[in-house]
C-alpha cells in the first residue's frame, strides 16, 4: 500500500468507467458502509478513457449490482486525471492493460497502482474480463471475480489505517 491518509482514498479503474471499475466502486463503498469505515475511506472510479463521461453503468452492470442488493444509480462514468495520481492512496486497476496504461503517467506515484485482483487470495488470473456489450453472464462473472477483491482489498486498507493510528 502507498501512503496512508484521513480519509484514505480508493479510485478503481477500467476502460470506458461503465462496466467493471463502477461495479467495483459500488460493491467496495457498501462494504466500507457496512465495516463503519465510510467516514475514513473514499470510493471512487474512473475509465483510462473519457468517451463515457456523465453516462451511467451499463444495464447488465446496474443489473448485477441491484441482484445483490446494491444501488449503483448514482454512478457516473469519467475519466481518469493526472491529479489523480495524487489525490488517490491506491488506484485499483480492472486488468493490467489499465496499469500499464497508467503507469507511464505515474511519475512518483506508480506504487499506487494495483491490480484489484492482487486482493483475492484465489485468483487465478489478474484479470477481470470486460464484460461490454456481452451478455449478462459477462457482468455476474465480473461480479464474482469483483467481490472477494473488494473484501481483500477492504482488509488490506484496515490493516492500512490501523497502522497509521499506532
Amino acid at each position: 500500500m502507498s501512503r496512508p491518509s484521513h480519509p484514505y482514498r480508493v479510485c478503481f479503474v477500467c476502460t470506458g468507467n461503465i462496466c467493471r471499475s463502477p461495479m467495483a466502486e459500488a460493491v467496495f463503498r457498501g462494504q466500507v458502509r457496512r465495516a463503519g469505515l465510510a467516514d475514513r475511506i473514499e470510493v471512487d472510479s474512473a475509465g483510462t478513457g473519457d468517451w463515457y463521461t456523465g453516462d451511467p453503468p451499463q444495464p447488465g452492470t446496474l443489473e448485477v449490482l441491484r441482484q445483490h442488493g446494491i444501488d449503483g444509480s448514482d454512478l457516473r462514468a469519467r475519466g481518469f486525471e493526472q491529479g489523480d495520481f495524487e489525490r488517490f492512496d491506491l488506484i485499483a486497476c480492472l486488468d493490467t492493460g489499465h496499469r500499464d496504461e497508467l503507469r507511464p503517467y505515474a511519475g512518483p506515484y506508480a506504487d499506487r497502482l494495483r491490480l484489484l485482483r492482487e486482493y483475492d487470495p484465489d485468483a487465478d488470473s489478474p484479470n477481470v474480463p470486460d464484460p461490454y456489450l456481452g451478455p449478462l453472464s459477462g457482468f455476474e462473472l465480473a461480479y464474482a471475480l469483483i467481490e472477494p477483491a473488494c473484501r481483500g482489498l477492504l482488509d488490506a486498507v484496515t490493516d492500512d489505517l490501523g497502522a497509521v493510528e499506532r
